[in-house]
């Protein structure tokens, strides 16, 4: 009666990414607003808590989300470009929508979570953990 949707693994790997990325951005995003509150500026935030972040998610993201079963040094290595990406996308977004348009940092930073999280899902699926296919 219904038709078996192909499109299921990727909903459930999608679910995983969130869960994973829900728990290590909210700890992150509390920390940054508190540092930022305290005295840090913004962007060093950003930088000095991205690494932090991106390490704490890969276990999570390579084993839970993603199921990789290739060679731990290969799937870090294209980690850590997907995650430049990223970083490079958030510090662009709290360059250009701080410093130039002068919109709250603490907005900009919780919209920038959701953006880069979207991007890092795609070159995470594609590029960093891809599924093996059997041939």
């Amino acid at each position: 009666m219904f038709r078996k949707y192909r499109g299921w693994p990727v909903l459930a790997q999608m679910v995983r990414y969130f869960v994973v990325g829900v728990l290590n951005n909210l700890l992150g995003y509390l920390i940054y607003l508190g540092i930022t509150w305290l005295w840090l500026e913004p962007k060093l935030a950003v930088t000095m808590l991205y690494p932090i972040g991106a390490v704490t998610a890969y276990f999570g993201q390579a084993k839970y989300s993603f199921s990789y079963q290739g060679p731990t040094h290969h799937g870090m290595f294209r980690y850590v470009i997907a995650h430049a990406i990223g970083y490079g996308v958030n510090l662009t977004l709290l360059f250009l929508l701080v410093d130039k348009f002068m919109l709250p940092h603490q907005l900009v930073q919780a919209v920038a979570i959701f953006l880069v999280a979207g991007i890092l899902f795609l070159l995470f699926r594609y590029f960093v953990f891809p599924v093996q296919q059997n041939n």
